[in-house]
């Protein structure tokens, strides 16, 4: 039967979906997804345009892949790792939910994955977590941007979407296609295979049985209220389809920028290779000669020697000359780190937070502070990371109640807790509010409070017991919150 439609569809009989976006249940816009593509190329590191090469040589027109920095990749695992890591914390309130929801994450090593897809999120504008049962088991599924189609949305909130994936079986390409639709109050997941012999085209509608047995073609569900995925994107405006839902690569603005490190930094690299000791030699000097004695042939100069160029002088002139060149290191250098200046600029990052030292890029790890640009826009992406985690949980807990695998409590509330370390060490906030303190220009108190985090009550009480334990203390010992007294009692 796959075989008929396959030859119907040749004929004209059925027609077969040349794209994916003709699909009649589907409106998306294909210069954003084209951008997705582009931006998923800078992050491999290849992106034809730019990193393909042609140059002319003696021997004709050649081809080669200009060097790049990667940049791209640089970038988006940067600022994933400070919007999410290992110190990152998901409270909840109730106790049985919270040690439901551990068990889950670790199950299916929700903490690396999420950190993963996070930096696939910042690189392609988007990602998805999708949780599905599978052997009584909770399983999570994690989407890419290019993985993921929004069918409807209110505001910001999508509802409804479709997800495409590829895989090729026989020389042919087969796109499974799942469904997450709303018919009135009713939630509906739709299952679809289609088969292309071509390549790029959808091709036509095949038996689901045939590749994934058992899974259903449609499921209802009369139990839900919300969709039961999660869409988070970088906390970015979409300036290249302003009306989408979607979000955009934090890179998305400064793809030229990309392209002029990747040119300055080929440059460098061509700089060794073009720049390299040279040594100008008499032609006649390079030749092969024969040993009268043994018949063996020798030559004045190893002609493979790429150190050695042979040169016609004039008849009475046999000098060997050294014509080897100065090296502009310093200057691409200096141009390379103005332009990860600008690269960090772009994408959300203070300058200097990126730097080149002649081997490889360099990432800043110093304090940062309050005001920094890099401090703003990680606090800006958690905003939308946070409501992301948020409906990730949510979106288990329907799941699991949907399939009987745990009965939650119907009040709930989660919180999550970024790592701030990066903002400013403690030791460096302890002596600031000594120094304050020493020069009278902060009370006791109002140090105890920004060094612990402690409100007005507790900063008292905390004074109050550092002063019966220094009590004893020695008379001429003052510490730096005065804390200490010549009579050796506590104030």
């Amino acid at each position: 039967m796959n075989a008929l439609k396959g030859g119907l569809a040749k004929l004209g009989i059925i027609k077969s979906i040349e794209k994916i976006s003709d699909h009649k249940d589907i409106s998306m816009n294909e210069e954003l997804y084209n951008n997705i593509d582009i931006w998923k190329d800078l992050y491999k590191g290849y992106h034809e345009p730019f990193h393909k090469i042609k140059y002319h040589t003696i021997e004709g027109q050649k081809e080669r892949k200009m060097d790049t920095l990667m940049m791209a990749k640089t970038v988006s695992a940067e600022m994933a790792s400070l919007v999410f890591n290992e110190k990152c914390e998901i409270s909840i309130s109730d106790e049985s939910l919270s040690e439901f929801i551990d068990d889950v994450f670790k199950k299916n090593k929700f903490y690396k994955k999420y950190q993963d897809h996070l930096e696939y999120n910042f690189a392609m504008g988007g990602a998805v977590v999708k949780p599905y049962v599978k052997d009584d088991k909770m399983m999570l599924s994690f989407v890419t941007a290019d993985c993921f189609i929004p069918l409807a949305w209110n505001n910001d909130t999508i509802t409804e979407a479709v997800f495409p994936s590829e895989f090729k079986k026989n020389n042919k390409k087969y796109t499974h296609l799942e469904w997450h639709v709303w018919e009135g109050s009713t939630y509906l997941i739709k299952n679809e295979v289609y088969e292309s012999s071509g390549g790029d085209d959808l091709g036509v509608k095949v038996a689901l049985e045939n590749f994934f047995p058992g899974l259903e073609e449609e499921v209802r569900i009369t139990a839900l209220s919300k969709p039961i995925f999660s869409y988070i994107k970088p906390n970015t405006a979409n300036n290249v389809d302003t009306q989408s839902p979607l979000g955009i690569s934090i890179y998305a603005n400064a793809m030229d920028t990309m392209k002029a490190i990747d040119t300055a930094f080929d440059s460098f690299h061509r700089e060794f290779r073009l720049g390299k000791k040279r040594i100008i030699v008499p032609a006649q000097m390079v030749k092969t000669v024969v040993d009268n004695e043994t018949g063996q042939m020798h030559r004045y100069f190893d002609a493979s020697d790429e150190t050695y160029e042979a040169f016609k002088y004039r008849e009475d002139e046999e000098n060997i000359k050294d014509i080897s060149v100065e090296l502009r290191v310093d200057e691409h250098i200096a141009g390379i780190n103005a332009l990860l200046n600008l690269f960090a600029m772009q994408t959300g990052f203070s300058a200097g937070t990126f730097s080149f030292d002649g081997q490889s890029v360099k990432t800043a790890t110093e304090v940062v502070s309050e005001n920094s640009k890099t401090f703003k826009s990680k606090k800006s992406h958690e905003t939308i990371i946070e409501a992301g985690l948020q409906e990730v949980i949510e979106s288990i807990v329907a799941v699991a109640q949907l399939y009987g695998l745990y009965k939650a409590p119907a009040d709930y509330e989660v919180t999550v807790t970024f790592d701030d370390s990066i903002v400013e060490d403690n030791a460096a906030e302890q002596s600031r509010q000594i120094q304050l303190i020493t020069n009278k220009l902060q009370s006791r108190k109002r140090a105890i409070m920004n060094i612990h985090g402690l409100g007005d009550d507790e900063a008292l009480e905390l004074i109050k017991e550092i002063n019966e334990e220094n009590a004893t203390a020695n008379a001429e010992s003052v510490d730096f919150f005065g804390t200490g007294n010549n009579n050796g009692g506590g104030n």
